[in-house]
């Protein structure tokens, strides 16, 4: 795989990544959702820790802007370390399934990254209205963006019989997370490495009379 299909892979996962964050931003309200399928919902809400919503300040004796700062700082270099990664690939002309996946593994990361970077002082918040872009009155500061989260697919949502130990009576949910495209890219190449992985990293052949 070149350099130029995988600059096109990254390209258009960052277009659609992006132009969907922005959509979603300029026209829901926070926690506003549109109903697509009983299964799937177009669901806003933003992500202002790292997966799950996780958050430095959880764990660490630290203020919620300090760890906010932390770890966007260390998703700049996760993103330096993946784009040299892809560039060593696709200069050794590593297989294609491994230089697919490490694309959109880096599109991926990048779409997010680009939210905790710019989204802080691009957008106004979008508690009880819909946000603006290129505000004069950002939400945040740079390096202290939200993630952007819309994908919501509660495939399964019931509650628990009441006779089940532990979690009688209780809600389930199936599936919770509530996520965006760059996250779909993510998964799809972390993906592709595991199901694919022989043809990702195929083992150098033996030498005859080895």
């Amino acid at each position: 795989m070149s350099l130029k299909k995988s600059l096109i892979v990254i390209a258009a996962v960052l277009l659609v990544d992006q132009i969907s964050k922005i959509y979603i931003k300029t026209h829901f309200e926070y926690e506003e959702y549109v109903k697509v399928f009983s299964w799937f919902k177009i669901y806003f809400i933003e992500n202002s820790g790292a997966a799950w919503g996780t958050k430095l300040s959880d764990f660490l004796p630290i203020s919620e802007s300090s760890g906010k700062l932390i770890l966007t700082i260390f998703r700049l270099f996760a993103i330096g370390g993946i784009g040299y990664w892809l560039w060593d690939i696709i200069k050794k002309q590593s297989p294609r399934t491994l230089i697919l996946a490490v694309s959109l593994i880096f599109a991926g990361a990048l779409g997010n990254i680009i939210d905790s970077v710019f989204y802080g002082v691009l957008f106004d918040d979008s508690y009880n209205q819909v946000s603006t872009l290129f505000t004069d009155n950002p939400y945040g500061k740079l390096f202290h963006g939200r993630v952007v989260d819309m994908l919501y697919f509660p495939i399964v949502d019931t509650t628990w019989p009441e006779w089940t130990p532990f979690f009688g009576g209780k809600a389930f949910r199936f599936f919770e997370p509530v996520f965006n495209v760059a996250d779909t890219a993510i998964s799809t190449g972390v993906g592709i490495l595991i199901v694919f992985n022989k043809k990702a990293f195929p083992k150098s052949e033996k030498k005859k009379g080895d």
